[in-house]
């Protein structure tokens, strides 16, 4: 998925912000469940970016792990820019390795993304509008102002890591997909 996304998603306007169609995703899904094979190159990108938004919003607890869901909402009001780059990289060693890895693949992608937004109309706050509920949701519910304020901040750091992500998690994130 991810590496399908690195490859059209850069000259895809709409990415991550148009949803696939309800219909395939939920057939797509239902296989990729099952195991069985799916060929996700013959489907509509706007699939691929629906299911794997999916992916991410079932991966239990948040890929950025609702345990710390307290400091990554507060890592945006704290010093400047080299301050909160440090932080998020402490924050990031706290994840498991699977995650860490997951979302280095992800951050190369929205970079790519946003590279290209120009073209896609997908910058990193755009990108981070889409992609950072599907990131981390607080442990437990809330009323609809504190969602809302949570979702503000969760986007300004979404937008903060793709903006950042080479500094993040290094400049080897530009070659993670290789010459696709």
């Amino acid at each position: 998925m991810l590496s399908l996304l690195y490859q059209e998603g850069p000259s895809t306007e709409g990415i991550f912000r148009r949803s696939g169609s309800a219909k395939t995703c939920k057939e797509l899904k239902e296989k990729l469940d099952s195991g069985a094979e799916v060929d996700l190159a013959c489907e509509s990108i706007f699939v691929t970016a629906s299911l794997f938004k999916d992916f991410l919003r079932n991966i239990p607890g948040s890929i950025l792990s609702s345990q710390l869901c307290d400091k990554w909402v507060s890592v945006m009001d704290q010093g400047n820019n080299e301050e909160k780059i440090k932080n998020i990289q402490r924050l990031i060693e706290q994840l498991p390795r699977a995650n860490v890895v997951l979302l280095r693949y992800l951050f190369g992608v929205l970079h790519g993304i946003e590279m290209r937004s120009e073209e896609n109309q997908m910058n990193a706050f755009n990108l981070a509008i889409c992609i950072a509920p599907s990131l981390l949701w607080p442990p437990v519910s809330s009323t609809p102002d504190v969602e809302s304020e949570f979702t503000k901040k969760i986007s300004s750091l979404v937008q903060f890591l793709t903006e950042n992500c080479c500094r993040i998690f290094g400049e080897e994130i530009n070659s993670l997909f290789g010459e696709i």
